[in-house]
């Protein structure tokens, strides 16, 4: 059995520290269902991914149980998935398996997240438990990132940047990636995310706005790090014969992988597995995907990603970022609905909303940043830190255009 895309929704990524859960939840959850042409009543399975609410807000256990009791979906069995940024992808990832065995026809997946907290260093607390807390400060003083003390820091500070900081810094000495290349990141990103009516971020920014914005941890400046925010975003997957049913556009999902950190020492990083697995399933090559998104937690991670994900050899990043091939209009856009930098990145819902972007990509419904003829794209989703500054989740999912 095939699983298609019936319908998406999100809602605009902001700081809305008023709005609870539920209200997010239901806003993304009606947008896709309308989008779908179901109602509640046709749903069999909801799986919900978000990372923080519990340590945030208080509510541990049955977060979709309590998100959606008065949605009209009471009754439906409901998944609850936690997998630090990577929460919603892998929700996805669990729906696709449900549809491929039978265990359901319609299922929908939700990711949705509340990281704004009164207490902005509660945020970033938050933020700095998607590592093995029992290693961290080994972890922090093995790769230099010395300020990475999450008892010490101030309140506008985050360790897991420093984590960031510290890989950025690796990855320019070994590509001769510099910080102008890091600013033409969030310049790009910033720019399609003000094409974007939902990205967090509506205006673009300047290269020389960028390089003047406060530093964070060298190398990395405010405007190249994603920020703090809430969201949720909610895509409808079904059998690809309900979706004929329904005489809707057939937007497959034709690879999804999901792997973690730990392998053995030698084997490749967890996105390069992930996407082999991926691309394997699907039979796609990395020269047939029109857009592209990946998980730019900051600017110089969206360069290494280019490598990891195949978009360019070992070290050609920098060539690609200079050359405007990852613009829209470029040879291959990526992250054309603002990625982290510039939709925002409220942890559990960023794995649905960039497969909600792909997936409006190639439905031909992206407005103002629609890539012209897109049928095959790609979001990769990362969550957590653990050794060697690798993510301790990587998820790929592949879409495609069935005619």
């Amino acid at each position: 059995m095939t699983v298609s895309i019936l319908g998406t929704g999100i809602t605009r990524f902001a700081q809305r520290p008023d709005v609870t859960l539920r209200t997010l939840a239901n806003e993304a959850v009606d947008s896709a269902l309308r989008d779908a042409g179901i109602t509640a009543k046709d749903v069999q399975m909801v799986v919900l991914g978000n990372a923080t609410e519990g340590y945030l807000h208080g509510q541990e256990m049955i977060r979709a149980q309590v998100a959606l009791r008065h949605s009209g979906l009471a009754g439906v069995p409901m998944i609850n998935v936690e997998n630090a940024c990577a929460s919603s992808s892998s929700a996805f990832h669990v729906a696709c398996m449900a549809v491929v065995s039978g265990a359901a026809e319609v299922i929908l997946v939700l990711g949705a997240e509340r990281l704004s907290h009164p207490t902005k260093r509660r945020s970033f607390d938050a933020l700095a438990t998607a590592v093995d807390l029992s290693e961290y400060h080994e972890l922090a003083s093995a790769v230099g990132a010395t300020g990475a003390d999450p008892d010490l820091q101030a309140a506008s500070h985050s360790p897991l940047m420093d984590l960031y900081a510290a890989k950025a810094r690796a990855y320019m000495d070994k590509s001769g990636a510099t910080d102008d290349d890091l600013a033409l990141v969030s310049v790009k990103n910033r720019a399609h995310g003000a094409l974007n009516p939902y990205a967090q971020f509506q205006t673009p920014v300047t290269h020389e706005e960028v390089m003047a914005s406060r530093m964070i941890s060298d190398p990395l400046r405010m405007l190249m790090c994603s920020p703090i925010g809430d969201g949720a975003a909610a895509v409808v997957v079904a059998s690809s014969s309900y979706v004929a049913r329904k005489a809707k556009p057939d937007v497959r999902v034709v690879g999804w992988s999901l792997t973690s950190n730990g392998a053995d020492i030698q084997a490749a990083e967890p996105v390069a597995r992930a996407m082999g697995s991926a691309l394997n399933q699907s039979g796609i090559e990395i020269a047939d995907l029109d857009v592209v998104e990946v998980h730019d937690a900051c600017a110089p991670a969206e360069l290494w990603l280019y490598e990891e994900v195949g978009l360019c050899e070992q070290g050609g990043s920098v060539e690609l970022i200079r050359s405007g091939a990852t613009k829209l209009g470029g040879r291959i856009p990526v992250n054309t609905g603002g990625g982290l930098l510039g939709r925002g990145h409220p942890l559990g819902a960023t794995g649905c909303a960039q497969i909600v972007e792909v997936a409006d990509q190639l439905r031909g419904r992206a407005g103002d940043r629609q890539v012209e003829g897109a049928r095959v794209g790609l979001a990769q989703n990362s969550g957590g830190i653990l050794d060697d500054l690798d993510e301790a989740v990587a998820a790929v999912t592949i879409l495609a255009v069935h005619d």
